[in-house]
């Protein structure tokens, strides 16, 4: 693996401004022949579910009445703003269902009945939106909405749309803000505190360029597997903005530390760059190894979300990586030390300050930093036991002020048996209701016994007016298949009872063997926590109602039985996935650090982090702000998300603790290799989890607001526990007390650094002033000693080349760059 990075650092210095086209001309291209990201993105979160769920078995229970499951319903709302209804109007509407069905992929138009103040009327237009794909919905709708102006509508008729699929199309506006949003904030809060790390100018842009590349470039690639059925969420999109900019700010800084570094050591610039590759290479591609293996044992997840979740994470982690070794790389080599101008990195400064010195009192007394730690995050893993999962509130309401957002106002107006989002209680009969309407009046009224239900609208009470059995059995007799009825009642049956059987086709099935109520719970929203847990009882409460009435099958459809089918199938992942991926990454961990030890209390230490980080999430959110519960998605994505990037970390250290081993006592390692790695890693740890904190601010004002900024502050503040206490504190405390058994069944001492390999191999000018070159490359000379700046030779191991140096204070010649 040194042989092939060395490789990779001399090939990247040769070929720089190659590489540098490569990458500009290839992002440009996907940028202009493949989909944006934000058009792929998808929030119906129902569409999610694993096909076992009863949430979807309810669904397709409902097929009768409401088409396949990939039929999703447009309401289109017929409103006069003063009197009632007139002949033309129903007219002007029956023109519109008409043009509606016309429309592409629109496959029924539905006549969903008159207001009870007749003041208003109701489409139910069904397209085929393959699964809610954002693309085809957003088409359909605005399709639709282009017909209004041809219905010819009277003077003070006003159409509008509404319902889940108008207020998906108007979430999904909302969301390419959001993201937008949050990339902009992210990318100026990551240059405003790179600039502090730095203290130069030129370095933060550098550093940060490629995963600006990356995340242009993964996008497009997403966006072409998301325009080809790959479901892409809002969370995934987000997450991909972060993490890209997060993590691929981490590499940035663990290259460029290391090439600082290597300057610093009297190394020329391209060389330097040439043996930073060579040194992290294996740590970074380590790092992105963890991430990836913890995104792909997300395919084995049950959630579609989850499992969706993986592969494009992945390939923005994937890409990420090959930027982070060759475009990286190459610019910093055509930039040359004007990538750190104007500080100066001089041969000889000092490495290690206020890590280096928290590290060697660790060091000299690892027990009670241990026994502390421990305790710390016993106390605070604890409080993991406040956690209440809650509901993913949000992803039906269309954004105040937007068009969807009106209609369902004006929905809720003229029909309050209705709701734009209502939950569907669906029953199935041996025999047809229509001849035997009585059944329904029992099934109604044990389901206002139960006391769920604030309003409930079914086959007897279309649109919210009454229809007595008799008059629904006489009214079929007479008209039969609601479906086929025209706008314009026979003669003898009167207008408000004729259109309000003609809703009857929302309710009862042509064969009048599955009956749907649209009811609205009493616990709430139904994208609220109160809402989520309440579905066991609406399940049995349907259920008592089905044995009242003769029904043989049932099943509760909408956004409630889906969230709490969603928070189980959740639970079920989290016990599922991460014992598999606690063991691939420890066996990643095992191969790079080349131990069988150090896995274990690595992994331990995430583990025990995650669990920390949950607690205080959980005291925040729900002892402090009084919140019902933490989006269910929290504790999941807190797993994979801690687990795979605090081990970036961790291998930072830990392979930087095995370098300086190589040459020193393992005490002493551990204070040079914290010493020097602890300014990296606490810059990378301030971005990462600045980033997230971005992404909970700028992520809460758009769709789903607060289970973004749940899973921004969580992940904020499981990174900084990571970045300050575990990675500096507990893990070299514990290496310190572990000694040589740390590498078990390895084995390594001091003196035993390969040629070129050491932690003072090319990059140092190592002994005093009168001192040879050793034969392990290290410099002899010191800086004024006659030691010319250290070279790699062909092998990329170190050398000396002798030159003429000015003393210091006088001018030196210009860096070549």
């Amino acid at each position: 693996m040194h042989a092939f990075f060395t490789a990779l650092g001399r090939f990247t210095v040769k070929f720089r401004w190659a590489i540098v086209v490569v990458w500009i001309v290839g992002t440009g291209a996907a940028v202009h022949f493949l989909p944006t990201l934000s058009s792929v993105v998808n929030n119906n979160n129902q569409d999610f579910l694993p096909k076992t769920s009863p949430a979807v078995a309810a669904s397709n229970l409902a097929q009768p009445l409401l088409g396949k499951s990939s039929l999703a319903p447009v309401i289109v709302l017929a409103v006069r703003k003063t009197g009632p209804l007139t002949p033309a109007d129903v007219a002007a509407v029956q023109t519109e269902a008409k043009l509606a069905a016309g429309v592409t992929n629109v496959k029924k138009v539905l006549f969903f009945g008159i207001s009870p103040d007749h003041r208003a009327l109701q489409l139910e237009v069904l397209a085929n939106v393959a699964g809610f794909s954002p693309i085809a919905a957003e088409n359909a709708v605005n399709a639709l909405t282009a017909t209004f102006p041809k219905a010819n509508a009277p003077p003070g008729l006003r159409l509008y749309v509404a319902g889940q699929v108008a207020d998906e199309v108007a979430q999904n506006e909302a969301s390419k803000t959001s993201g937008n949003e949050t990339q902009e904030l992210s990318v100026v809060f990551i240059l405003l505190l790179l600039l502090l790390i730095f203290r130069s100018l030129l370095a933060p842009f550098i550093t940060l360029l490629p995963a600006v590349f990356v995340l242009t470039l993964s996008g497009s690639i997403i966006g072409e597997l998301g325009s080809h059925g790959l479901k892409v969420s809002e969370v995934t999109q987000l997450l991909l903005i972060v993490i890209i900019l997060g993590a691929g700010t981490d590499y940035g800084l663990f290259l460029v530390f290391r090439v600082r570094e290597g300057i610093r050591d009297g190394l020329h610039p391209s060389d330097a760059v040439a043996l930073a590759v060579a040194r992290v290479g294996e740590s970074i591609s380590a790092s992105a190894g963890t991430v990836i293996l913890a995104l792909l044992s997300l395919l084995l997840a049950t959630f579609g979300i989850y499992h969706d979740l993986g592969i494009p994470l992945a390939i923005g982690i994937a890409t990420m990586l090959v930027a982070g070794l060759t475009l990286l790389p190459a610019l910093l080599s055509i930039f040359g030390r004007a990538v750190f101008w104007p500080s100066k990195p001089r041969p000889g400064q000092a490495q290690g300050g206020l890590w280096g010195t928290v590290a060697g009192r660790i060091v000299q007394r690892p027990v009670p930093t241990l026994v502390i730690g421990l305790a710390l995050f016993g106390a605070l893993a604890a409080a993991a036991t406040l956690y209440t999962p809650s509901g993913f509130a949000g992803a039906v309401k269309a954004p105040a002020h937007t068009a969807a957002a009106t209609g369902d106002n004006l929905l809720a107006k003229h029909f309050p048996q209705s709701s734009a989002n209502p939950t569907n209680l669906i029953l199935e009969y041996p025999t047809s209701v229509w001849n035997d309407p009585a059944v329904l009046e029992k099934a109604r009224a044990s389901l206002a016994a139960s006391g769920l239900f604030t309003k409930i609208n079914g086959p007897l009470s279309p649109g919210g007016a009454s229809i007595a059995p008799a008059e629904f059995e006489h009214l079929h007799a007479l008209l039969g298949n609601p479906k086929l009825l025209g706008p314009s009642p026979p003669a003898g049956v009167p207008e408000f009872a004729y259109q309000q059987y003609r809703a009857e086709a929302q309710f009862v099935s042509e064969a009048g063997t599955v009956t749907q109520f649209a009811v609205s719970l009493k616990a709430g929203d139904p994208g609220t926590t109160a809402a989520l847990d309440a579905v066991p009882s609406i399940r049995a409460a349907l259920s008592k109602a089905a044995a009242a009435s003769g029904a043989t099958n049932n099943g509760v459809a909408g956004e409630a039985a889906a969230l709490y089918d969603i928070s189980q199938t959740s639970d079920h992942d989290l016990t599922r996935i991460i014992p598999i991926a606690v063991i691939l990454i420890a066996l990643l961990l095992a191969l790079v650090l080349r131990s069988a030890i150090a896995p274990l209390y690595l992994i331990a230490s995430v583990v025990l982090s995650y669990l920390a980080a949950l607690g205080l999430s959980s005291i925040i959110f729900i002892k402090l702000a009084g919140n019902s519960g933490i989006t269910f998605l929290l504790p999941f994505l807190m797993f994979i998300f801690l687990l795979a990037l605090g081990e970036d970390y961790n291998i930072l250290v830990m392979t930087r603790i095995r370098e300086e081993a190589q040459n020193h006592d393992l005490k002493e390692a551990v204070v040079r290799a914290v010493g020097i790695s602890g300014p990296t890693i606490t810059s990378a740890g301030l971005v990462l989890a600045g980033t997230f904190a971005v992404l909970a601010v700028a992520g809460s004002s758009g769709p789903g607001g607060d289970q973004v900024r749940d899973i921004g502050v969580g992940l904020a503040l499981g990174i900084l526990m990571d970045t300050f206490l575990v990675r500096t504190l507990l893990v070299p405390s514990t290496v310190a007390l572990l000694g040589r058994w740390n590498w078990w069944p390895a084995k390594v001492r001091p003196g035993t650094a390969s040629p070129g390999t050491g932690p003072q191999g090319p990059a140092r000018l190592g002994g005093p002033a009168d001192s040879p070159g050793g034969p392990d490359g290290h410099g002899g000379g010191g800086l004024n000693g006659g030691g010319g700046p250290g070279r790699l030779d062909g092998n990329g191991h170190g050398r000396v080349e002798r030159s003429s140096r000015p003393p210091e204070g006088e001018p030196r010649p210009a860096a070549t760059p």
